[in-house]
């Protein structure tokens, strides 16, 4: 049986203490971080362990991989120590994606719905062309395919996230993808609505059927890299990956260019535009994070989403 480790814990927050943090804890040198917060949550009297943050003594950065072993951490073992904080209340990934993803399929059908009190000069018998049932169907099918993917196939490393940050999270798409879209494809005066262009709707349709088949292809493997509730990292390869470092949002911003050409919606330009902008930060991260795991044995991209651009 591995030896225990016996690890004095510090409020890394003096200011908003855990009032009830034990002076110190005894672990077994094999216990996981998320065994640590288990320990820590049940001793000092916090029902859900989700809400206990662990910090490298040193560093004093968090310790992200529930998984990994508290005694293969060279700093805490020489320290002998940990930082602890209390996180706040917490919510699971998943439902945070599902909530994220629900919006906008609750704002496009909303609006179709009221289009009548919604606009001045049409009456609940003004059809929607076939322009804006067309950019209707795009929307509905992606939010639909991210629910179904967040459900069945992404695996998240980490378990919940502040439920604070919900409104953060949800805002974007439910406002932007959304609320604005919405409101601007299904307008009687969008170009939507008075287009008459069957071969235009057909680029973009192509466009975005191509792009969400990639980009279902890509989750599928990345999914396939980590067995179920682990934190395991892989390199990923296949399909873009030699492209760039994670054409997923590659993918994801061609099938928004399908949406762009179909609907003819300068509402829908903007979301991608800032979809995109926060899609390349987080690629960088992963091209950051990629090369520091695996070293030589990451081929380094130049490109980490868009090809000669970024």
């Amino acid at each position: 049986m591995a030896a225990a480790l016996t690890l004095k814990l510090t409020n890394r927050s003096p200011k908003q203490p855990i009032r009830k943090l034990p002076a110190t804890i005894e672990v077994p040198a094999d216990a996981t971080v998320e065994d640590v917060k288990k320990i820590v949550a049940r001793q000092a009297g916090i029902s859900d362990f989700n809400r206990i943050g662990i910090f490298n003594p040193t560093t004093i950065k968090t310790i992200k991989d529930r998984r990994a072993k508290i005694g293969d951490d060279a700093d805490v073992v020489k320290a002998k120590e940990l930082l602890v904080k209390d996180l706040g209340p917490q919510i699971a990934w998943k439902t945070v994606f599902l909530l994220e993803y629900l919006g906008p399929i609750l704002f496009h059908v909303a609006v179709v719905l009221a289009r009548p009190y919604l606009y001045k000069g049409i009456t609940p018998a003004t059809p929607l062309s076939d322009t804006q049932w067309l950019t209707f169907t795009m929307f509905i099918a992606h939010f639909v395919k991210r629910e179904f993917e967040t459900l069945f196939v992404h695996k998240f490393s980490a378990s919940t996230m502040p439920a604070r940050n919900i409104f953060k999270n949800c805002a974007f798409y439910w406002i932007f993808s959304g609320l604005l879209c919405a409101y601007a494809v299904y307008s009687p005066t969008s170009l939507a609505a008075t287009a008459n262009e069957p071969i235009v709707d057909l680029v973009g349709t192509i466009i975005f059927v191509l792009a969400e088949l990639a980009n279902a292809s890509v989750h599928l493997h990345l999914s396939s890299l980590r067995s179920r509730g682990g934190t395991e990292r892989k390199i990923p390869t296949g399909l873009g990956f030699s492209l760039v470092t994670c054409p997923n949002y590659l993918f994801e911003v061609i099938a928004w260019v399908g949406v762009i050409i179909a609907s003819r919606s300068w509402a829908v330009a903007l979301f991608i535009t800032i979809g995109a902008a926060q899609m390349v930060v987080w690629a960088k991260g992963k091209e950051r994070a990629y090369r520091k795991e695996f070293g030589d044995k990451y081929k380094k991209k130049r490109y980490v989403m868009l090809p000669g651009l970024v």
